[in-house]
C-alpha cells in the first residue's frame, strides 16, 4: 500500500502528465488555425481578393494591403483607406 507522501507524488505526476497531454493538441490546433488565417491573408494581399473579418462580434470587410509581421494586418475597404487589425483578435475569416 502507498504511503500518504508517495500517493501524493503519484497523483501529482498523473496530473502533470495529463496537463501536458491536453496542452499539446491545443497548441497544435492553435498553430493550424494561425496558419490557415495566414494563408487567407496572403491570398487576399496577392490576388486583391476581399475578405470578411469577424473581430470580437464585429464584421469588417476589406482587402489586405499589408501583413505586419505576425501581429497585425492592414486592410482597406470602401469606407476606410486604412484599417489595422490585430491578428490575435480575429475570430474568423471568410473569402469568396
Amino acid at each position: 500500500m502507498l504511503h500518504g507522501i508517495s500517493l501524493r507524488l503519484l497523483l501529482l505526476t498523473v496530473l502533470l502528465l495529463a496537463g501536458t497531454a491536453i496542452s499539446i493538441p491545443r497548441a497544435s490546433a492553435q498553430s493550424q488555425s494561425v496558419q490557415a488565417f495566414r494563408e487567407l491573408l496572403e491570398r487576399s494581399e496577392k490576388e486583391k481578393k476581399g475578405l470578411t473579418f469577424y473581430v470580437r462580434g464585429q464584421t469588417i470587410s476589406g482587402i489586405v494591403v499589408k501583413i505586419i509581421g505576425s501581429e497585425a494586418v492592414e486592410v482597406r475597404n470602401q469606407t476606410f483607406s486604412r484599417v489595422i487589425i490585430k491578428i490575435d483578435s480575429i475570430d474568423a475569416l471568410a473569402i469568396n
